[in-house]
């Protein structure tokens, strides 16, 4: 695909994506030329790929979102990742032998996205330029990043109490934020379906933290009142 009128628009988001730092806008103007990108459109709850699928694609998301999802043959789900503008996904499946999607990824509203073919990621264009070696390193980055990620969220998951849960992702969400009032992207069933809990017994614990002052919150906006209890939380 030429870069074009439809592609201008979506630059200043591709230029935020961690595949392409170090890249300026120029150079990423005659990259995404090189890279034969594509661009498709999803509606609300339409799958972009499943669960035993190939993938040969890295995507970025240009507008909406993406949830990374895991499923049992009983239909029950567990949110791995909720994906927004700028972000990618599909980078560790490409990058193993057979590229077999372990998980599921679902448009969470109508989103557009980018597709790379995984090879003019993974090797060098015939010229050899340098931003297209900017790509291997950042690409080498990013499994590190997210191989990081995935162990932060097994340590989320082995917690064994609700509030243990809780107060882990709170203190996350801190960190990520850089403040104690903060807004999350999850809803109460979403919250539910990542933390791998029961959304009715979630709901109550966080009731329970509220009523003792150690957070407070409304719908998506979450404060941390005290700091200290909540990480005791996690000492219990």
């Amino acid at each position: 695909m030429k870069v074009g009128v439809s592609m201008e628009q979506y630059i200043d988001i591709i230029m935020k994506c961690p595949l392409f730092n170090d890249i300026n806008k120029e150079e990423l103007l005659h990259l995404i030329n090189c890279l034969n990108v594509r661009v498709k459109s999803y509606k609300s709850d339409e799958y972009v790929f499943l669960t035993g699928d190939e993938v040969n694609y890295i995507i970025i998301i240009l507008s909406g979102s993406i949830e990374a999802l895991k499923e049992n043959l009983a239909g029950n789900r567990h949110i791995i990742a909720l994906l927004e503008p700028s972000d990618l996904f599909g980078e560790g499946i490409v990058c193993t032998k057979k590229r077999i999607s372990p998980i599921s990824t679902r448009a969470k509203e109508n989103s557009t996205l980018l597709f790379i073919p995984y090879e003019k990621v993974t090797i060098s264009c015939g010229n050899a330029c340098t931003f297209h070696n900017h790509l291997v390193r950042n690409m080498m980055l990013l499994l590190g990043e997210k191989n990081y990620i995935l162990n932060k969220k097994m340590d989320l998951l082995m917690l064994k109490g609700m509030r243990e849960k809780l107060a882990s992702y709170l203190l996350n969400e801190t960190h990520i934020h850089k403040a104690l009032t903060f807004n999350i992207t999850l809803n109460r069933t979403e919250l539910a379906e990542y933390l791998n809990v029961s959304r009715t017994s979630m709901c109550r614990e966080l009731g329970r933290m509220q009523d003792e002052g150690i957070i407070d919150y409304y719908q998506n906006s979450f404060k941390i009142i005290s700091p200290s209890l909540l990480k005791e939380c996690l000492a219990n």
